[in-house]
């Protein structure tokens, strides 16, 4: 079973396989699947949020 790579295709507003691609200047990927370069906006939003609050962790100072 061979693994393919999915984008979502701000162009076109689609999910569209690596091979499928045509212009990957505007494209956001990869992804695992269609489902999840469909749902990209989600998972962008999860993922920021779990960086800030990471960040916001790492930057707390202990206290004297």
């Amino acid at each position: 079973m061979t693994s393919i790579d999915w984008y979502w295709c701000l162009t076109h507003q689609r999910a569209e396989s690596a091979e499928q691609r045509d212009d990957p200047d505007n494209a956001l990927g990869p992804y695992a699947s269609p489902e999840d370069a469909r749902d990209w906006k989600r998972l962008s939003e999860e993922r920021e949020l779990k960086w800030k609050v990471e960040d916001e962790a790492w930057e707390v100072e202990p206290e004297e």
